[in-house]
């Protein structure tokens, strides 16, 4: 399974991408993060699904960017699209005769020179897309179901993107504590608005253990401070106990 998270806010992206890879009872770790940048280009790719899919897509991707111009990034994301889509007529029917699902979703997050503002969307397998902006700061792609509670409460466009890297790393966490197929190293991607440059960063679990465990305090005495007069009218319906008894 996959962990790749990718924030818009309005100062600029930020992504996060896990590395564990799990073929049966075999884990290893891959990166999941692709960047290209050159100038008045900058653009991110991750992918959740059949590693074989993503490689061969890429592949194809990087030989159109060798040979094509693109201004704005959608025309890069449809560019991508149809490579997918290149991999699902080769390679499609030989995978379900084998017992795969053909399988790809792909967030692409950037900004090339002829685009207003920094963008994000959101691939799916059958190379359609849509946008991600104002109601909808993010988007997970993998293991989504554990860590979005976090990001529903405090993420916003007007979200600081520290912020937005705090909150999504604990939104990583989450889901790395209630499952085992997604892990550390992660990948972390910073992108400022208009500046066309992509900052990565790795961290192991070494340089954020001090992190979740504080986050791990911070829950607990929270959960203790939560007022519990609530409570007390469900609470006060239980029997009182018979002192009598032997």
């Amino acid at each position: 399974m996959t962990y790749c998270l990718g924030i818009k806010v309005k100062e600029g992206l930020v992504a996060i991408a896990d590395t564990r890879i799990t073929s049966g009872t075999e884990t290893t770790n891959k990166k999941k993060v692709t960047i290209e940048q050159r100038d008045d280009f900058s653009l991110f790719i991750m992918t959740s699904g059949l590693r074989s899919v993503r490689d061969k897509a890429m592949v194809y991707f990087n030989e159109l960017l060798d040979t094509q111009e693109f201004n704005k990034l959608y025309k890069a994301v449809n560019a991508f699209g149809e490579q997918v889509k290149r991999v699902a007529f080769e390679d499609g029917a030989a995978l379900e005769k084998a017992g795969f699902k053909f399988d790809l979703n792909t967030i692409i997050g950037g900004q090339l020179k002829d685009d207003a503002e920094h963008k994000l969307y959101l691939l799916y397998p059958e190379g359609n897309w849509v946008e991600l902006g104002q109601g909808a700061p993010y988007v997970v792609i993998g293991n989504s179901g554990h860590g979005k509670a976090i990001l529903n409460r405090v993420l916003s466009e007007n979200s600081s993107m520290r912020l937005a890297l705090k909150a999504g790393f604990l939104s990583f966490d989450s889901t790395r504590v209630s499952s085992n197929n997604v892990d550390y190293p992660i990948d972390v991607v910073l992108y400022k608005k208009d500046s066309y440059e992509l900052i990565e960063q790795r961290y192991e679990s070494r340089d954020l253990d001090a992190i979740s465990a504080q986050w791990d305090d911070e829950l607990k005495n929270a959960l203790v401070n939560v007022s519990e007069d609530w409570m007390n009218i469900a609470f006060d319906k239980l029997p009182i106990e018979n002192k009598n008894t032997h």
